[in-house]
């Protein structure tokens, strides 16, 4: 199916959503992430990986403080503010980027929406309502994800849901009309189905195999499909490991009418997303397409 035609406001932008998909670069402040933690350890490096991944092809880039992994404590808010607000203002000013902040603390997410974001990404399943007050004062867009578990907090048991996606819905639903009665309009809203989240392996690919039926709630669909625990053990690969098994994720989505994808690698996913339109033909290539002599081959001695 094709992404049905949304409106997300953020901070003053309005963006349409559904026409092609978008993607979401990754951009982690924190040292310890599950699957790049140490590979950008400053602010320059951030810079420049946000840099590369707009050149790349990504139309938003997140940006976290604070890793999900549950093998650490939470890092303390104004750790996080130190984090993230540098790292904000430098890519909304400097390389004109849309920003989104992945935060489920309210502190944080009015410091990086001050610094120049535009989305708040909060994982949190609105954990805290003071969040969404926040979105609605500042005009920010809120991605609302599904988990039964607290913020750092595992939990993989397969008999939690009787029916994952019909129980993914009402929990969207319900946290859809919490952010309205604290003041948020239902254009600033985006569903994340929350993929791994209190979620096994299997309980995720049963949710993501019925992704359409997201569709109901009439709100922009997030995949955060990028090097995932189900992907990992479906493949049996490292986190850096998994991109195929992404890119298959995305071709998913892509098909079940998702809107935006978050990925770290944006390049490949950019190749992937151009590959494909233009075969399934949703773009058209100009009848002068050739392939450059410089890219014909990769030098003396390359394999054939």
């Amino acid at each position: 199916m094709s992404a049905p035609a949304r409106v997300l406001r953020a901070c003053g932008r309005t963006l349409q959503l559904g026409s092609r998909p978008w993607l979401m670069g990754i951009v982690n402040a924190s040292p310890d992430s599950f699957s790049d933690g140490g590979l950008h350890p400053d602010l320059d490096s951030r810079l420049r990986l946000a840099d590369e991944l707009l050149a790349a092809g990504a139309d938003i880039l997140d940006v976290g403080g604070e890793s999900a992994s549950t093998e650490r404590p939470p890092v303390a808010v104004d750790e996080e503010i130190a984090r993230v607000v540098p790292l904000v203002e430098r890519l909304a000013g400097e390389l004109g980027a849309l920003v989104s902040v992945d935060t489920y603390k309210p502190a944080v997410a009015r410091a990086a929406i001050a610094a120049g974001a535009s989305v708040v990404n909060d994982v949190s399943g609105l954990r805290d309502p003071e969040l969404a007050e926040v979105c609605a004062e500042t005009g920010a867009a809120l991605v609302l994800m599904h988990t039964a578990a607290a913020p750092r907090q595992r939990l993989q048991d397969p008999e939690l849901y009787d029916d994952v996606t019909g129980e993914v819905l009402a929990f969207l639903r319900e946290r859809v009309a919490l952010a309205l009665a604290l003041g948020m309009r239902s254009e600033q809203l985006m569903l994340d189905p929350g993929p791994d989240f209190a979620k096994t392996p299997a309980q995720t690919i049963q949710l993501l195999s019925e992704l359409e039926r997201l569709h109901e709630l009439e709100r922009p669909l997030l995949m955060a499909i990028s090097r995932k625990d189900f992907i990992g053990a479906l493949t049996r690969r490292a986190p850096r490991e998994r991109l195929a098994g992404t890119l298959a994720a995305l071709a998913h989505g892509v098909e079940r009418g998702a809107h935006v994808f978050r990925v770290h690698d944006v390049a490949a996913a950019a190749d992937f997303l151009a590959v494909r339109a233009a075969l399934s033909g949703e773009s058209t290539p100009e009848r002068e397409l050739a392939l450059g002599e410089e890219l014909r081959h990769e030098g003396l001695g390359a394999e054939r």
